[in-house]
């Protein structure tokens, strides 16, 4: 089934979006799987500060996802791996949206921009660190055409998590 996704916009967080992520990702279900808990005001400030210096840096950034009504639903894009363990140099997608917009299409909708300004970009292929029990993400990253590349365990939290890769050089990628 091919449903209509929604308009959605994406653009560089700005400081004020730092405060409304803290508003709509204070709820467990949205944060069960980075940590189970929201994180504090100033972890919002410096990761929307972190963004647009990698926009203006690299040209790519974790977006402020904006719906129709140019109301502030959560956050898509990219940015480079960071961590010690995983997919050194590599682009990792990822994205994060207030529990009232889960299931209306706003994730792929937003996720396929992504993908279509990362190819602008250049960027020859992207992948998804997935908790393996966030059967949502891995629903998504399915959608947009992602393979299953590996499993791994977390190093903090010992679960197990998917690794999905997606070459954005040939034409039929999401």
């Amino acid at each position: 089934m091919n449903r209509v996704l929604p308009a959605v916009r994406l653009r560089v967080p700005t400081h004020e979006d730092a405060i409304v992520w803290h508003r709509i990702f204070d709820d467990p279900d949205v944060m069960e799987f980075q940590g189970g808990r929201a994180a504090e005001l100033s972890v919002y400030e410096e990761l929307t500060a972190r963004q647009r210096r990698h926009d203006a840096e690299l040209g790519f950034c974790l977006w402020t996802v904006l719906d129709g009504s140019v109301q502030v639903i959560g956050f898509t894009g990219a940015q480079p791996w960071e961590r010690s363990w995983g997919p050194a140099g590599e682009i990792e997608i990822g994205r994060r949206l207030g529990r009232e917009h889960w299931g209306r299409g706003y994730v792929t909708a937003a996720a396929r921009q992504t993908l279509e300004r990362m190819r602008a970009r250049g960027v020859p292929g992207v992948v998804a660190m997935v908790d393996a029990r966030n059967s949502r993400s891995i629903a998504v990253t399915q959608r947009l055409g992602m393979r299953l590349a590996e499993t791994f365990t977390t190093p903090a939290s010992q679960r197990a998590g998917h690794y999905y890769r997606l070459d954005l050089r040939h034409a039929d990628a999401a």
